[in-house]
């Protein structure tokens, strides 16, 4: 468990499923998880820090252990609508729409391209922003990359398209980088975020 700025904590948690580390958040102030796994120190670890009152995912495929931690807090689930047909037979859902703000002062912003419920969801009370798969640091600490093009339709277009989302994404107030899969970006986020895009 990191504390990567005063109330914002990150962690990594297996999914064997994939066979991969994935990232969470928590706002500990603002009750708000995001793309959450269940903490290495387990459940208990939130009667300590704040439990949690609302789950956000970045794209509908991010319930992860949703279910599980709702059924242990009540939290409320959150999706945006356009990949609340995935969730269907999970549990309740409450849905969103693009540029709605939601708990936490958060809002979300359209990513599409990788899926069309692909989002980015700003935390101005963190300056953070927070993606889901269009981009990803693997190895841990690497620069900034895309998924293997076998997870793209069409990897060509699948990445210009991204690149123009992520660079509309720029005109937004950030320094971190709370990325799903891979480390996140503490300081000089947009930066490397302005950089990944500009590549050739």
């Amino acid at each position: 468990m990191e504390e990567i700025a005063p109330g914002l904590w990150h962690w990594k948690g297996l999914r064997e499923r994939i066979g991969s580390d994935l990232s969470s958040y928590y706002l500990a102030a603002e009750r708000v998880l995001i793309d959450p796994v269940i903490p290495p120190a387990g459940l208990g670890w939130f009667e300590e820090h704040g439990r949690p009152e609302h789950l956000m995912l970045t794209n509908r495929h991010h319930d992860r252990d949703a279910w599980k931690l709702r059924d242990a807090f009540g939290c409320t689930v959150y999706c945006i609508r356009n990949g609340l047909h995935e969730l269907e037979s999970r549990g309740p859902v409450e849905p969103f729409e693009f540029e709605d703000e939601l708990p936490g002062g958060i809002v979300a912003y359209q990513v599409g391209a990788i899926c069309p419920d692909e989002c980015a969801l700003h935390v101005p009370v963190y300056q953070a922003l927070a993606c889901a798969d269009g981009v990803v640091r693997w190895p841990d600490g690497g620069p900034l990359s895309f998924v293997p093009d076998e997870f793209m339709d069409d990897p060509e277009q699948t990445k210009a398209a991204l690149r123009a989302a992520y660079r509309r994404l720029l005109d937004l107030d950030f320094d971190r980088l709370l990325l799903a899969h891979g480390d996140p970006i503490v300081h000089g986020a947009k930066d490397a975020l302005f950089a990944f895009v500009e590549q050739v």
